[in-house]
């Protein structure tokens, strides 16, 4: 059969017997009637309180009394319906009081560079004109632009930006889907790391190489427990409106109102939607990183680790993306390409963490007991010494992992294919 798998603006064709195809795992879908419009302002509407106190107030009650809001938003690395949600909160903040002067957006960047003028009109879109003035980006290594705040159970040294604390009232935006060492992505997140600073993050993601930080795991995961102690220091009230997207990217259900219970609604959704029941592990796994996760190898190493879980030791794991932005941070790579082989790499870092050293830790775990290959726009020198194989096509990366899984005597190797590989974690039966 002939499978069509997604790159840029075009598709590679695949061709693939069907006596070797295991699966082709999309998220899953339920029923999602509503236009992204409905479902957001549907969520207003039902606002959830503080856990186990039913129904919270309302947005336009929350925002009454306030003279200060500011809005975090994603930066253009995530799908986050931005527009559309503050097309359904700037009214409700107008009739309340709030002019434009008075509301201030910030990115959540965390330690990422900041948006582009074209990212900002991709995130802002109808609202660039008004809002772009009053929208800054999150610099976390600017710590004169931060507050200081202790320290978490785990010894993370906690400094936020001071624009948190100069707002009486914060709303907090973002979206909810498995992540490969936070278990999921949103709620918290906006503050550790999307407006922490930089050694707070990088304190944060070094608890990345637990063992209990992974998808999924949210209940005894070092790094979720750092991001529950910095929020309970915020001192503003905190509406959130987090949205949780389908496998088209659009939106299949929004939650409001607290940041906690509005994030563990959340959760429940994203589960029923990204986990995915396959029979059981391949000898190839071929899991793409889907726009916007396309940017970088950075953001799309979330493909390589969920591809994984499905991955049998000695199989091949390929990746499909763009990198149309390079590599990322380079502080992995350098680690990376500066050892001898994948057990260096992990050897190394275990004598000494920086900030991304835990994507190196992650990528080289994987390249230890299988075979890495890529279809991308990075050179192929450079994925070598990443240790990942190049390939023009998926259909060359896939003959290639054929011939090597035939001699090692199999003579059915089994393939799995992710087209949403950055959001679909795949469970074996």
């Amino acid at each position: 059969m002939t499978i069509n798998i997604p790159y840029l603006d075009r598709a590679f064709p695949l061709e693939a017997d069907d006596k070797n195809l295991l699966a082709i795992a999309f998220p899953n879908e339920i029923d999602a009637p509503q236009s992204t419009k409905e479902t957001i302002r549907n969520a207003l509407a039902s606002p959830y309180g503080r856990e186990g106190q039913g129904k919270g107030p309302p947005l336009g009650e929350f925002l009454s009394g306030g003279k200060k809001l500011l809005i975090i938003i994603n930066d253009a690395t995530r799908p986050t319906p931005t527009e559309t949600i503050l097309r359904g909160i700037l009214p409700t903040a107008a009739a309340q009081g709030y002019g434009t002067g008075s509301i201030t957006l910030i990115v959540a960047t965390g330690a990422h560079r900041a948006p582009t003028e074209d990212e900002y009109r991709q995130i802002l879109g109808t609202f660039y004109g008004a809002l772009r003035p009053r929208s800054i980006h999150h610099d976390a290594r600017n710590e004169s632009g931060m507050v200081q705040l202790g320290a978490t159970r785990n010894g993370t040294p906690i400094l936020l930006n001071k624009h948190i604390f100069e707002a009486d009232r914060i709303i907090v935006t973002g979206s909810v889907e498995p992540h490969y060492f936070a278990g999921f992505t949103g709620g918290r997140k906006a503050f550790l790391p999307g407006v922490a600073a930089f050694r707070t993050i990088e304190a944060n993601h070094r608890l990345a190489l637990s063992p209990n930080a992974c998808s999924l795991a949210l209940e005894g995961n070092p790094v979720h427990e750092d991001m529950m102690d910095a929020l309970g220091l915020i001192k503003a009230p905190v509406f959130s409106i987090m949205t949780v997207l389908d496998k088209e990217q659009g939106v299949a259900a929004a939650t409001a109102g607290d940041l906690m219970a509005s994030f563990y609604g959340a959760v429940e959704i994203a589960r029923r939607i990204f986990c995915v029941q396959v029979p059981q592990k391949a000898d190839i796994v071929i899991s793409v990183a889907k726009f916007p996760m396309d940017i970088d190898l950075y953001q799309s190493q979330k493909a390589i680790d969920n591809g994984a879980a499905a991955l049998k030791d000695g199989g091949t794991l390929i990746l499909v993306s763009s990198c149309r932005d390079g590599i990322g941070d380079e502080g992995y790579a350098k680690l990376l390409s500066g050892s001898k082989s994948p057990q260096d790499a992990i050897e190394k870092i275990r004598g000494g963490y920086k900030l991304g050293y835990h994507k190196a830790a992650k990528m080289a775990a994987v390249s230890a007991r299988a075979t890495v290959a890529a279809v991308t726009e990075l050179p192929e020198e450079r994925l070598k010494s990443l240790f990942i194989e190049s390939a023009k096509t998926p259909q060359e990366a896939v003959d290639a992992a054929l011939a090597r899984a035939n001699a090692k005597g199999i003579a059915l190797p089994k393939i799995l294919i992710l087209p949403d590989g950055c959001v679909t974690v795949p469970e074996v039966s």
